[in-house]
């Protein structure tokens, strides 16, 4: 029971805090923040999923971040057909032909009994398939690279209605999870961590530099929208009639009409996932997930395949990821390669995690709704601070001017001072597992 209050009341402090903000700056940046904190709990849910159900430590999460974001241009992005027509058949070739050098690879490895000539084969595929998968591939690129590079220069995506490219985005994480995880999943803590890292600037580093796939750091913009379109609403003579009928310019009632509306989708998400992961966690595989957690050696005894439920649970948690990608790209209305930076974002879901509370859903949600909030909030609340203080020195001090233009790292500082609290005070989080 006092748990339960607690939640509630740590549940309603986050919206109180959103309320304040809407009356003292803006409703649009309060649904703003509510929005980008709705993917961060999804974020931290699957991280959750993966840490504190199963112990696995995975800080390659922007990759599977970042997949989920590709997957919106995939599918969503109308096909560039002259790219297509150009070069099009000869790029989807040469994948083929890679994916066939990699099938006979393995097919000698497991076929061929152990000695020199297995080594000796399976290398010889590898090295003639590499130059054949570039002879192929690499004039397909040029050719769909060449057609208006300013404009297009990819191959585009397939037109469908961008909902479908959340799913998809889970679906592309997954996929990335499962190979991922056959490589690195039998690997130790400290291992694994290292590898997905490393998987994760892998993936981005082919999004930054595959033009053909995504346009590289030349940005994909124009991503369609599940919502209307604000100047859309603003020609509404309905709308408009209605706006002005609560008060409100046609500008601002259209800005806060589209948050809102993004407020309600990532929110069905968002509820969907917890229940799932709740329904998850109370199942006898969650109980197993957690007998694993605690104790591999005594599970593996009583006859789990440890590395096998691992693996569930590494694409599940992937999956999450993939779809908060996805939202996130489709709420920015376009995929930015660059901006996804690993060590960054990596370490604020874990700070989200660790703060909510490890190995509980609730806790997970909180922590992406708490930490998110005040990521956003503290560069201004710090430049106001260091006003205040700063107030009674002159407006040329040296002091005075370093102070404010320090605010903007309070951000980093305040986020590493939280952590300490809480694991000083709180160490299983603000709502722990039970």
């Amino acid at each position: 029971m006092i748990g339960n209050l607690r939640t509630f009341l740590l549940f309603a402090a986050v919206a109180c805090l959103l309320v304040l903000t809407g009356e003292m700056q803006s409703w649009s940046t309060a649904l703003l923040i509510f929005n980008m904190g709705l993917i961060s709990a999804i974020m931290s849910l699957g991280v959750n999923l993966q840490w504190g159900f199963a112990g696995l430590f995975n800080i390659g999460v922007m990759g599977f971040v970042a997949l989920g974001g590709l997957a919106t241009v995939l599918v969503s992005m109308p096909p560039t057909t002259d790219a297509w027509a150009a070069g099009g058949a000869q790029v989807l070739l040469g994948l083929l032909t890679g994916a066939a050098v990699i099938v006979a690879a393995a097919l000698a490895l497991r076929h061929l009994p152990k000695s020199r000539l297995r080594g000796a084969t399976v290398l010889a595929i590898l090295v003639g398939g590499f130059f054949l998968y570039r002879w192929v591939f690499d004039p397909g690129v040029d050719a769909v690279e060449a057609v208006n590079p300013a404009g297009t220069g990819y191959l585009g995506g397939l037109g469908l209605p961008v909902l479908f490219a959340w799913p998809m985005g889970g679906v592309l994480a997954a996929g990335a999870a499962w190979i991922i995880g056959k490589a690195a999943l039998g690997l130790r803590s400290d291992y694994l961590a290292i590898a997905t890292l490393g998987i994760a600037e892998i993936i981005l580093a082919v999004m930054k530099n595959e033009d053909w796939l995504s346009r590289g750091v030349k940005n994909v913009n124009g991503i369609p929208r599940p919502v209307p379109n604000e100047i859309d609403l603003q020609n509404d003579a309905g709308f408009v009639a209605t706006a002005q009928g609560i008060g409100l310019d046609p500008v601002t009632a259209s800005s806060l009409y589209i948050k809102l509306s993004y407020s309600i989708l990532f929110a069905v998400v968002l509820v969907v996932l917890l229940v799932l992961a709740q329904l998850a966690l109370k199942s006898p595989w969650g109980r197993m997930m957690r007998a694993i957690r605690d104790n591999e050696v005594a599970a593996e005894a009583m006859g789990k395949d440890v590395t096998a439920r691992h693996l569930q649970v590494f694409i599940l948690g992937s999956a999450v990821c993939g779809v908060a990608g996805a939202m996130m790209t489709t709420l920015d209305g376009q995929l930015i390669p660059t901006s996804y930076q690993p060590l960054r974002f990596t370490f604020l879901i874990w700070v989200m995690v660790i703060v909510g509370g490890s190995g509980n859903n609730l806790g997970a949600v909180l922590g992406g709704f708490v930490i998110w909030f005040l990521w956003v909030q503290v560069e201004p609340i710090g430049l106001w601070l260091m006003q205040m203080i700063t107030a009674p020195l002159s407006e040329d001090s040296a002091l005075r001017a370093h102070l404010i233009e320090s605010a903007a790292h309070m951000r980093l500082l305040t986020m590493g001072l939280i952590l300490l609290l809480v694991l000083r005070f709180s160490p299983r989080g603000l709502i722990p597992e039970k």
